[in-house]
This record gives structure tokens, C-alpha cells and sequence, in this order.
């Protein structure tokens, strides 16, 4: 069964074998969904060819006509106004129908593949505090003995990087504030969740970088579970931040050091709004919780 997940930021494909939960191949490529959609409110031609020849490498590794595909698509595809269209695209194309998901169904269904990556990995599966880092939204889920509250916020590494280019630790405090609300409705997190769990590229990029992985090399198995400290962050936003764009490069992939840079900023900022010094990384997110929905419910039929 396959899952695709067409993000702000990146375009993430997986297979997966429903009787082991374990993925069969997996597939990502860089689509800058969201470049410069603040400023037009449209997805652009050369992000929407990005996705189009995506699709079809794609296309070559995964059996679109033959295996079962579900595929979702979030924050940019909720607000540009050419979305449709550009979808229509896709089905014309590919015969891939992309349903536009609300950040809240986002948020649970990162959670059934963060819990099954915790369950692999030897954690403690039903009680933890979550945020995934996208490219145009952050979903923030806790969850405790199996009991779930997530909320969605528009605010992601590509958004806040095109916006601040000036004093971005400033804008990034001010913006991780607007989560407020919402984790003063939780008590004492740090003591009551346990576990920090954050995903996507951001984290999962400096776990691989201080494992000395390029980019090239990645790998989710060396990455999934790996424990870092705030500190760890910081020492990556340092080496990263003096590094030139062609030595950057190598480990943060094509035009992605500046949006891995703000994203630090982001999520040293969440972690210490949430009190925790420390968190897993996990690799597996939302393309994966779209399969695993459908595996549950295959098992429940």
C-alpha cells in the first residue's frame, strides 16, 4: 500500500507492507510547494513542474496503477488559490487523487506513524508530546496513555524564512509565543509527557549532520530514535551558519541551508516553550500515518 504526502516543502512517497507495518521502499524529493505563496497566494509554475517531475521519477520506483494509493496534501495546498487546478494536473497525469487534509487530521495521522516508529524503536508508545515542523504549518499533538489534543499553526521553516530575513531569532520567538493558548491548556508537560518527539526534515537533517551523513547518504535507520539536546541544535545552527552554500550544501541538500537554519531556530524555540532539554527524532510522519490508517483499518474489516 503506498501513502504520498504533498508538503509546503518536500514531496514524501512510501510503500508499505500492512502485515509488518514495515516500509517497503521510500521515496523524497524537494518541491518548494510553498515558495513565495505568502506573497502571490499561488502555487508557482516552476513549484508546480517541481512536483510534476517529482511525480514522475516517482512514478518509475512506485506502481501507481496497481498498488492501493492514498495520498494527502497540506498547508500550501490549503491556502493557494490555484489548488484545484494544480491537483486536477496531478490526476490527469499520474491518476493520483490528492485529498487537501485540515491541519487537525494532519496532527493524527503523523501520530499513528510516530507511535509505531516509537513502539519499533523501544519507546514508550501512547504517552508523549509531538511537533512536526512542515514547511508551511507546525502541528503540535499530546498525548497521554492513548488520549490525543492536537491544534495546527501556520507557521512553518519556509513561511518564516521568506518573511524574516532581519533579527530571525526575535520573529521566531514571537511566533512559537502563538502556540500559547493552547500548551497552557496542558499542566506541567515536561513532567505529565515524558518524551519530546519531534519530525520532518528539520530535526531529522541535524540528526543525520552531527552523525556526519551527507545528504546524499542519508539514512532514516541511523536517524529514527536518536536522542538530541537543545545543545546538540545549537551546535548544528553554529557549524551550518558559517559553513558557504556549496559546503552546506552537501549535508542540507540543493537551496535548503537557509530554510534548516531558520528551522533550528524554530525548534530550539519550541523545546524550551515546552520545557523539554531533550527529544527523539523519528523519521516516519505523515506519509506513513496515511498508509498505517488504512492497514488498521483493513485488520478491523
Amino acid at each position: 500500500m503506498i501513502g504520498c504526502d504533498l508538503g509546503s516543502n518536500t514531496l514524501r512517497i512510501v510503500e508499505i507492507a500492512c502485515e509488518s507495518k514495515t516500509r517497503v521502499k521510500a521515496f523524497e524529493r524537494i518541491v518548494r510547494t510553498a515558495k513565495d505563496l505568502h506573497v502571490t497566494g499561488r502555487i508557482s509554475e516552476i513549484s508546480k513542474q517541481n512536483i510534476l517531475n517529482a511525480l514522475k521519477e516517482a512514478s518509475k520506483i512506485f506502481d501507481f496503477k496497481q498498488e492501493k494509493c492514498f495520498c494527502v496534501t497540506t498547508e500550501a495546498m490549503r491556502v493557494a488559490s490555484n489548488a484545484k487546478e494544480i491537483l486536477d494536473e496531478i490526476e490527469a497525469c499520474f491518476g493520483l487523487c490528492f485529498e487537501i487534509i485540515s491541519g487537525e487530521r494532519e496532527a493524527y495521522l503523523t501520530s499513528l506513524a510516530i507511535e509505531n516508529a516509537l513502539k519499533r524503536e523501544g519507546f514508550e508508545h501512547q504517552t508523549y508530546a509531538l511537533f512536526d515542523l512542515g514547511g508551511g504549518s507546525t502541528e503540535l499533538t499530546f498525548c497521554r496513555s492513548g488520549i490525543k489534543q492536537s491544534q495546527s499553526f501556520p507557521f512553518g521553516i519556509i513561511n518564516t524564512a521568506e518573511r524574516y530575513t532581519q533579527e530571525r531569532e526575535a520573529h521566531v520567538a514571537r511566533i512559537v509565543e502563538s502556540i500559547s493558548p493552547f500548551v497552557q491548556t496542558q499542566p506541567d508537560i515536561s513532567s505529565t509527557f515524558l518524551q519530546l518527539v519531534t519530525t520532518a526534515g528539520t530535526p531529522t537533517t541535524v540528526a543525520a549532520f552531527l552523525e556526519g551523513l551527507d545528504y546524499a547518504h542519508y539514512d532514516a535507520n541511523k536517524v529514527n530514535g536518536k536522542i538530541l539536546h537543545v545543545n546538540d541544535f545549537e551546535e548544528a545552527y553554529q557549524r551550518l551558519s558559517c559553513m558557504n552554500e556549496s559546503d552546506a550544501e552537501r549535508f542540507t541538500g540543493t537551496n535548503r541551508k537557509d530554510l534548516v537554519v531558520v528551522g533550528i531556530l524554530i525548534v530550539k524555540a519550541m523545546m524550551r516553550k515546552l520545557g523539554f532539554e531533550k527529544c527523539i527524532v523519528v523519521d516516519d510522519g505523515l506519509r506513513e500515518g496515511v498508509v498505517l490508517e488504512q492497514c488498521y483499518n483493513l485488520a478491523r474489516s
